[in-house]
């Protein structure tokens, strides 16, 4: 590539474009530009010729066609280095462009504004800068292409020391280019299948197109001898582990992601003030209360030794005498909406610990899908958001019903079967899980290990089980361990005779008709 003597300059995000452009000025570089671009570097004292003038061409239809001209992408196109290309370029009159700055109509954020409609949406998806950026791009090796404000910095630095771009950048941008020009057509196919009529629509299409940015790398993956990064999904607001900001703490590793993310996911199922602990991606305490702090201390007392060393999230801000209980003992992550100025300041004496803050806002429209990859493919379905409205109006399948105590337990322990590996069984009181069995083969054998975790008596406890029992073998243990009732979702082969089992024990039982495996 040699000197830079040329740029066209055309964006629709105008931060840091002035600055820009009054850089390559000053060195005598060329600009053309178009439009509102044009506009605002003239009135900042900028020399601009109109893409019209270069091409001989007025702009026509409403400015759909500006740039789309041989003079332009021949321009792009042309080898420097090719003699076949410079001879045809002199005898066409088509002058080199060595530096494109271009970035496309707002199309994401147009169709995020309520009521966008089908024709605001067709104006918004822009055709010359992706048509300019790609002839650019593919012509990397003489053409200089720059689609992100974060990069005019480092490219005009390099043009004002050498008066060109090292081809090392230039293949830094072809590359940011053609990503981000996927990820521009990738939400415009996204957003026209979802206007297709609800009769006629398909969930899953053909072709599966996903788009997420690189947050970090990890220090690994899951395990030390596998390397990993953490991605996020665009445009997402739900409060989420995602979208945290980390106020302090070692970097997360992929273990602390998953982790955090299982916590704060059954955090948000409850209004009153929950605390839950998660450890190996499954819940280990989990607790409501009418302050933060003891409903810390009952989610940590189901299960102390487990708790250790735990990844903790909250659905209220935390205060100062939650920060105090923290502190007392080794933990990972502490995920919240919001924290106290002084209960930070107690945090940060455990440098180490990782803080994340949602935000204050711990409700939104759970949205979007669920992946799971496997090898040679991707697993994809909606996301797990199913809930009880009213744990009342659930079917009774047994003699008696529960009570309005045991109802409330029943509600309780139901939310945390969502976030607890199959085979999942959790005994619990109204606002406190006693006992939880995560990830046997066997739903007997959740139900023994739930006993056997166990760190107060479970007699008069609930029973909640993420999948029918297939036998009875189960509910007899619960009754023996001293559950007075249970929620499970039913349609076993056996349900008659788990049915007779809780009636010869005097349990009351619903059925919800719901599973919540999680594998």
């Amino acid at each position: 590539m040699g000197k830079i003597t040329r740029a066209l300059i055309s964006v629709s995000h105008k931060e840091g474009m002035l600055d820009f452009a009054k850089g390559l000025s000053k060195l005598g570089i060329e600009i053309l530009s178009t439009g509102g671009t044009a506009k605002l570097l003239r009135d900042g004292g900028v020399t601009v010729k109109d893409v019209s003038e270069f091409t001989g061409f007025p702009e026509m239809l409403d400015g759909r066609v500006k740039t789309l001209h041989p003079k332009v992408h021949g321009g792009l196109l042309g080898r420097r280095n090719n003699p076949e290309h410079v001879k045809q370029m002199k005898q066409h009159g088509i002058e080199p462009i060595d530096l494109v700055v271009v970035n496309l109509y707002p199309f994401e954020q147009t169709v995020a504004k309520p009521g966008c409609t089908l024709d605001e949406a067709i104006e918004n998806i822009d055709i010359g800068g992706p048509t300019m950026l790609r002839s650019a791009a593919k012509n990397y090796t003489d053409v200089a292409v720059v689609v992100s404000p974060r990069d005019y910095g480092r490219v005009l630095e390099e043009i004002q020391k050498t008066g060109q771009v090292s081809a090392k950048t230039r293949f830094e941008l072809c590359r940011t280019v053609f990503l981000h020009t996927a990820r521009y057509d990738s939400a415009i196919s996204a957003w026209l299948d979802s206007q297709v009529p609800a009769d006629e629509k398909t969930r899953f299409p053909n072709i599966l197109t996903l788009q997420f940015e690189k947050v970090q790398n990890l220090r690994y993956g899951e395990n030390p001898h596998q390397q990993g990064a953490f991605y996020r999904e665009f445009g997402r607001k739900e409060p989420s582990v995602s979208n945290a900001k980390q106020l302090q703490g070692k970097e997360m590793s992929f273990n602390n992601f998953l982790d955090a993310n299982s916590a704060l996911e059954l955090a948000k199922e409850y209004d009153r003030t929950a605390a839950v602990i998660v450890k190996h991606n499954n819940p280990c305490g989990v607790a409501t209360a009418g302050d933060l702090a003891e409903a810390y201390r009952k989610a940590r007392d189901c299960d102390p030794v487990s708790a250790f060393g735990g990844v903790i999230a909250f659905n209220r801000m935390v205060d100062f005498e939650t920060a105090q209980e923290l502190t007392a003992t080794f933990v990972e992550v502490v995920v919240a909406p919001e924290f106290a100025p002084d209960a930070l300041a107690e945090l940060r004496k455990k440098k180490d610990l990782r803080l994340l803050d949602i935000g204050p806002k711990t409700t939104g429209a759970p949205e979007g899908m669920d992946m799971k990859k496997i090898t040679g493919g991707l697993i994809y379905q909606d996301r797990d958001l199913g809930r009880i409205a009213d744990v009342k109006a659930l079917t009774v399948a047994t003699k008696r019903r529960p009570t309005d105590e045991e109802y409330e337990a029943l509600a309780f322990a139901w939310k945390v079967c969502k976030q607890v590996k199959s085979n999942a069984i959790i005994f619990s009181k109204k606002d406190q899980t006693i006992g939880i069995g995560a990830g046997q083969m066997s739903r007997l054998d959740s139900v023994r290990i739930a006993v056997m975790k166990a760190q107060f008596p479970l007699k008069g406890t609930v029973l909640a089980s993420d999948a029918f029992f297939p036998f009875r073998d189960g509910l007899d243990e619960a009754a023996k361990a001293g559950a007075t009732a249970v929620i499970q979702p039913g349609g076993s082969l056996k349900d008659e005779e788990v049915i007779q089992a809780a009636d010869e024990h005097g349990i009351a039982m619903v059925m919800t008709k719901m599973r919540h495996f999680r594998h």
